[in-house]
């Protein structure tokens, strides 16, 4: 296994060109149990560890653009605000000695469907810039996904930084394991509010091959607050409506039985899950609303 340096964003392009199969490693936590439990043994290992600007963050008037080495623990003490579901993503992750040195752009580079950072990605609605020496380009967190453990990216492609939007409504993450630290998740539901565009995004981890989005779910509530006029009034949602938000989420799941849960375990997780976020995220919501009435 031979080992390539680059000192800057260029050079590691090119030796992504010049060796398409080369394993990008950064914060190493995925690919390094990988390697030592001889579950991969690459020809080369891309270590992108001296790129300053995969480190780096920007937040701009709608947008975080966020490096795809920023720590976890970045993510919690400077992002809070513009990124809380990712912030409280990132609490679950593992150590916090794993947190001071994985980061996204690990995550959807090994695409596992039970990454932590996946539901609040899909949930925010981020892109994934992936850069090559033929340019870069911003992919849809939608159409990342494409398989187990698979993504869009192309053989000379890195994932260079994600786009995600900053969030105008309350965001939540919650995640099933076999223990409260350390794990992996049994399954994982992420969920934001988008008050400005009236409307719900969902993510939902491991609990089918790639992570997912519950569509039919999202459809319905955002229908039922719409038409409901619940936006404009802040009331409470009803126990039906959170109930049939919750059956959908469950039907969107394509779970498998594993060491760590049943198939039947995760559907009926996820629906839980999926109704007590919902809870938490409205709530939230009614409360900003209700502060805002007071201060006008």
């Amino acid at each position: 296994m031979d080992f390539l340096r680059p000192a800057s964003w260029e050079e590691a392009l090119a030796a992504k060109a010049a060796h398409p199969t080369a394993v990008p490693i950064a914060g190493g936590t995925d690919v390094m149990v990988e390697i030592n439990f001889d579950h991969r043994r690459p020809e080369y290992l891309l270590d992108l560890n001296r790129i300053g600007d995969l480190y780096e963050w920007e937040a701009g008037a709608d947008t975080v653009r966020l490096g795809a080495s920023v720590p976890y623990t970045r993510i919690m003490e400077h992002l809070r605000a513009e990124l809380p579901g990712l912030a409280l993503a990132a609490h679950t992750v593992a150590s916090p000695q794993i947190r001071n040195r994985g980061g996204v752009g690990g995550n959807l580079g090994t695409a596992s469907p039970a990454g932590d950072a996946h539901p609040a990605l899909l949930a925010a609605g981020a892109e994934v810039e992936a850069a090559s020496v033929r340019g870069t380009r911003l992919i849809p967190i939608d159409d990342f996904y494409t398989g187990v453990k698979r993504n869009a990216l192309a053989p000379d492609e890195l994932i260079r930084a994600v786009h995600v939007k900053k969030a105008d409504g309350p965001q939540q993450f919650s995640k099933v394991g076999t223990r409260n630290a350390m794990v992996i998740a049994v399954c994982a539901f992420g969920l934001a509010l988008h008050p400005a565009t009236r409307t719900v995004r969902t993510g939902i981890g491991s609990a089918a091959p790639t992570p997912v989005r519950a569509e039919a779910a999202e459809e319905l509530l955002t229908a039922a607050l719409d038409e409901g006029g619940f936006w404009e009034s802040g009331q409470v949602i009803t126990p039906s409506l959170a109930r049939r938000f919750a059956d959908l989420c469950a039907a969107a799941c394509n779970p498998i039985d594993d060491v760590r849960g049943t198939a039947a375990y995760r559907r009926q997780a996820i629906g839980v899950l999926a109704r007590r976020t919902l809870t938490w995220t409205w709530e939230t919501y009614r409360g900003t609303r209700r502060a805002a009435e007071g201060a006008a």
